[in-house]
Formats: C-alpha cells, structure tokens, sequence
C-alpha cells in the first residue's frame, strides 16, 4: 500500500487531500479548495475611494486554488475518488473538467453531502459573479495578469506565501472558478451513498461511509478487501449539538487507520497538559470507552455560544450590529436558536436577516434529513416538532431570509441594529463585504470571525477598522487527549499519522500498533499484512478433494482445480464448467529425499542400488540389476536415466513412495 498526502489542508473549510495506492488502485482521498487564499484579493469597494491599507491586495477576478499537487497526477490514472463532506467536495468540478478525467472513475459521497456541496458550489459561482459585473470578464486568453512575475514579485511576502506556497511550488493551483455546467457534470458524475450503505468497487474493494459527526452528511470511511481492511479517519467529532454522532463503533477491528484529522495543528484550545496525562497513563478499555463520550465536547460549545451571545446582546443594547459570515451548520444554528431563545427572555426584539442565494433551500434541506442529525434532533421528529428551531422562527418572522442584500423584500424591512448571517468567511465574496464597509467604523458594532481566519489579512481592505472583532475557536475534530482513547478501542495493527502530529501525538508504538509517519508531497510505502489470500470453497468443489496428510506439519493438502470469482472483495472457489479427471494429472512432489530411504525403497522393488560420489548433484545412485540406470537428485530435480521403460517405471514408482506428492 502507497499514501502520497498532497495537502494538510488550512482548517475546517479546507480538509487535506491525498492519494491511496491499493490493490491495484488508486484512489482520491478528498477534492477541496483553498478558499482562505481568497484573503489575496482585494473585496470590491461600495466607495469610490479605497484604503490605503488595500494598496498591496490584487485587484482583479480572483481565481481559485486548489491543490497543487493534485495537477501533478495524470486523472486519468484516478480510479475512483471519496469525499467526506460538503467542503472536501468544493474542488471536484476542477477536476471532472479536465480532459483527462475518465468517465469510469467512480466518485462516492453520501447524498447529503452531494446536496449540501451542490449549493455550495452555486452559491460560490454566483457570489463570484459580483466581480465579474465589476470588473468584467476576463477577455484575455491564458493566464491573468497578476500571475506575472513581475507583479507576482511586488506582494508583500505574507500574500506572495499564500499565492506561490513556502516553496514557490504552488501558482499552478491557481484556477479560473468553474461554470455552471461544470457543475452540474460533476454532480452527476457522483454515487450518492446513504448512511452505512456498502458499495462495491470493481469486485474488489467494498466501501462504506460512516458518520464523522463533523457536520451534516461529513463521514469517515471504511474499505475491505481481500488484502485486508482499512479506515479512512477524517476530522471527527464526538459529540454534535446537531448532526449524527461519530460511529466509532463500526471501525473496530480493521487492519489500518489512515489518521487525517489535522484540526489540532489550527486549534485553539490544544492543551499539551491533557495529551500527555491521556498519553502517558495505563487506562484500561473500559476507560477508553468512557472517554469517548461527547458530553464534555457539547457542555464546551455550549460555554461558547453562550459567550458569543452575551457579547451579541451588549453590542445591540449599545446600538450597534453584529455580523456573523460563516458557513457552518454546526455553528450557525445551535447559535440562531440560542440567541433568539435569549433575546426573548430579555423582551428584545431584534431584527435577524440570513442573507445567501442558496439560503432557502440549504435550510430546507437540513430540515428534511433526519437521519444526518444527532439523536436529540431526531427525538424531535417523532414528537412532530421542527427538527431545527429555524423554521418555526421564519414562520413567525424573527427570522428573514433573502438572497442578497439589496433585494427588494430586504430593503422594505431592513432596521438597524440587526444581526446579520451571511457568507463569506473569507471577507472578500457575498454581503458581508458590503455590511463591512458600511459598519467597520462603529465601535458598537461587532464582527464573530472563526479561527482558521488570519483577521489581520481579512481585515486590511476595511482599515481604519473600529467595531469590534471577536475571533472564536469551534470544536472541528477529533481532540488529542482522546486519540490515545480512540486508537486502544479500535485495535488496529497499522496506523498512519501525519509528521506535523508527531509531536503531539505521544501514542506509543510497542502499546497499540506500528506506526508510520506521512509527509505531505512524500509517499509513504506500508508492507501488506497479508503474504497470500483467503477464499470460500464451494461445498460440491470440496467433496471432490483427495487431501494427503502431512504429519510433520499436521496438515492436508489436495489439488483442485476451479473457477477463482470476486465478490464483494471475497474470493470464492467453484465448480469449472468442464469436469476435471485428476488421475492423469502428474503428481506434484516436494520436499527432500533421503538417500536412505531411496535405497530402501528400490531395494522392495527388487533393484539393486547404491551411492555413487557425484561433486555435481546432491547425491547419485547407481543401479546395476535387473537393468543398467542412474538416478541424480540435484537442487529441486530428480533425473533418472535408464534405456529399459520397465526397470524406469519402477524406480519412479519407489520415488513417489519415499517423496510428499500429490
């Protein structure tokens, strides 16, 4: 087995990537976008004049980037392609646009996945189209002329990192966004998956998605095959206030876990103190189980949101507005319910607009999956309430939702102070750039940024910035103190870790499993657990079996001969379609030959032998009577030379006695 990893990935919004060779395939572990390197950009200004803090920004169309290294692999030799979440999904019409991409690949995600990606995707092409109308199409051919490099060399060093990479090796990531007929391709290219289903791939590999419980539809991957069983492990979450929890359970016991989860490198809220303690103490299974349990992840997000809300609630009592640009179900919602559930304990009513192109059918679409949401959510179902509050507070009007910000229903009931969500989190594309321009100089308005978001980059285009900033860290994988927990639990033989974890992750290799240590742009070569394979054998195939036992090794063996078919990654042996007369097969002989035993045997055939000295076989007999002959057994042949077809008959007869045959 081969693991090239392509890209650590940049946070929650943008997972790593990489490239699984196995059992004759090769397989693409995730196709996201890199949609902070957006920051690059300068937004589009509602002014005529700019700051002068954007001077350095590129103005232009933006392009997109992918990763990089993915352009290096032919897409044609990609035979099929998994995606774990909306977000992981964002770059495949980069990649089914290609020329080169086969129509045989296979591309699995689950169906809430594809859904959600889906209005992702549009969302984004029309949020893009707010810098075509301003600046243009682009009507030159080839490459955009901030790709110089003579322009390239005039950014400041943080913008030309992120444009060429650490190692100046990634502008051939760069991307012009895709159509809507790309988009539209590349969805129908894609097998949807429901929760747990199993699906075959080419006979051979038999994959299954299984709840990460990251977000709605995000999973963690499952794949057998004949050469043994292996985990594909992305970022996971234990306990979710709204989607399905992370099926742990149902990885037990597979051979290999390819750990992906790298949202401990951007977190927050890493406390080396509790790895260590969790990594260095002995606990017992049972322990392990225990400290699976969510429940401190939820009372955590909780302590959060309430944070979140109280700071929302003084910056509105001030007169101010709060603006909330984020893409996240697992943030947006649980917060949406909260704070209205506490402007009404307050007797406050405050005008709360959600403002996306695709926002009316993601919130239907969330409304209508009960089985991607957590068991809470679910409870509400039978009880035949809303599964989110969300839809109840648009019926009642504290909520409204538009498509953009200048449509006509909005600007009827717009008032201010109000609290605003809207993409996009990168501050450069949708309504949030204009709310920023038209709020950042009120010190008693105030902006909730998620981690992942280097504020300073955002922020520059809307300096001298004077409302308030509060950047937040949301729990987006799974946390170190409970890898050691997680690892005891699932038992595995191999585990596969990133290098950037090395450090944090103190899980000791003689305690659990091997483990091997992944670089990005390296592969990693992982020796097969499995010299041979395992078949089924039919039971008409098995009765026609003459085993001849070997009691030195305590076994039987037997030849056969069959049909070999693959079957969900199983191997089976029948019946071949012609019958099959093994007595005219010649016998197949192993093993050593005892010059002792040799003579032995000849002897009971009345031949008269002896050892001859021969420096250029093992050993030589000689036979005089009843016919002339010369039998040399030299490495793994037996030759016997003798002119009467009588007198050779019998010796190959007393040798067939004396060696293991069947």
């Amino acid at each position: 087995m081969k693991l090239t990893c392509l890209s650590e990935g940049g946070g929650f919004y943008s997972p790593p990537c990489h490239i699984l060779q196995w059992c004759g395939f090769t397989l693409l572990l995730e196709c996201p976008i890199d949609l902070s390197a957006l920051a690059v950009f300068s937004p589009i200004s509602t002014t005529a004049s700019s700051s002068s803090d954007d001077n350095s920004l590129i103005r232009a169309v933006p392009w997109y980037k992918t990763v990089a290294s993915l352009h290096l692999w032919d897409p044609s030799s990609i035979d099929a392609v998994l995606i774990s979440s909306p977000w992981a999904l964002l770059g495949l019409p980069f990649l089914t646009r290609k020329p080169g991409f086969s129509t045989s690949t296979k591309i699995y995600a689950t169906e809430a996945t594809v859904r959600l990606g889906h209005l992702m995707m549009k969302e984004l092409a029309f949020m893009h189209m707010e810098y075509v109308r301003y600046y243009g199409p682009d009507k030159k051919l080839g490459l955009p002329d901030w790709m110089n490099w003579t322009n390239l060399e005039r950014l400041q060093m943080q913008l030309k990192r992120i444009v060429l990479g650490e190692k100046q090796e990634e502008l051939s990531g760069w991307v012009p966004i895709y159509s809507a007929g790309d988009i539209k391709d590349c969805i129908d290219k894609i097998q949807p998956l429901k929760l747990g289903e199993e699906v075959c791939f080419n006979g051979m590999l038999v994959i299954r998605a299984l709840s990460s419980g990251l977000e709605i539809g995000s999973c963690n991957w499952s794949i057998k095959s004949p050469k043994g069983s292996l985990v594909y492990l992305s970022s996971s979450v234990f306990g979710s206030a709204h989607a399905m929890e992370f099926d742990y359970l149902s990885l037990l016991g597979h051979d290999i876990i390819i750990f992906s989860d790298f949202s401990s490198l951007n977190s927050m809220d890493y406390d080396e103190e509790d790895t260590n303690k969790c990594a260095l103490s002995g606990e017992s299974e049972d322990q392990s189980v225990d400290e699976l349990s969510g429940g401190d992840e939820l009372e955590a997000e909780a302590e959060k949101m309430h944070f979140i809300c109280s700071c929302i609630v003084d910056s509105v009592k001030k007169g101010g507005s709060v603006l909330i640009p984020s893409g996240r179900f697992g943030v947006v919602f649980p917060l949406l319910e909260l704070i209205c559930n506490l402007f009404g304990s307050l007797n406050m009513k405050v005008p709360i607009y959600i403002i996306s192109e695709t926002a009316q059918e993601t919130l239907a679409l969330t409304n209508s999956i009960p089985e991607w949401l957590c068991k809470q959510r679910q409870e509400k179902l039978f009880s035949g309430e809303a599964l989110f509050q969300h839809m109840e507070l648009i019926k009642e009007g504290i909520v409204s939702v538009h498509p953009f910000l200048y449509s006509n229903g909005l600007l009827e009931i717009w008032k201010e102070p109000c609290i605003v969500i809207a993409p996009h989190w990168s501050l450069r594309l949708g309504s949030a750039v204009q709310l920023l321009h038209h709020w950042h100089a009120d010190p008693r308005s105030l902006l909730i940024l998620e981690e992942g978001v280097c504020a300073e980059l955002a922020l520059m285009p809307f300096k001298p910035l004077k409302m308030k900033v509060l950047q937040c860290s949301f729990l987006s994988g799974i946390q170190m103190k409970k890898v050691n927990p997680l690892l005891r639990t699932l038992r595995s033989k191999i585990v596969l870790v990133p290098q950037s974890l090395r450090f944090q992750f103190t899980i000791r290799e003689s305690e659990l499993c091997k483990i091997y240590y992944y670089t990005k742009n390296e592969t990693t070569h992982i020796p097969s657990l499995k010299e041979g394979f395992e078949a089924y054998l039919a039971t008409d195939l098995a009765f026609q079996l003459q085993p001849t036992k070997l009691p030195e090794k305590n076994i039987a063996v037997a030849r056969l001969k069959g049909k070999l078919l693959l079957r969900k990654g199983i191997y089976y042996l029948t019946l071949p379609d012609k019958p099959l007369n093994m007595s005219v097969k010649p016998s197949v002989h192993w093993g050593t030959v005892e010059p002792t035993c040799l003579l032995r045997a000849l002897n009971e055939k009345e031949i008269d032998g002896s050892i001859l000295r021969n420096e250029n076989c093992d050993f030589c007999v000689g036979v005089k009577k009843p016919a002339e002959a010369l039998i040399e057994l030299k490495g793994n042949k037996i030759m016997i030379y003798c002119q009467d077809e009588k007198v050779s008959a019998l010796i190959h007869e007393a040798l067939n006695s004396v060696c293991n045959r069947i």
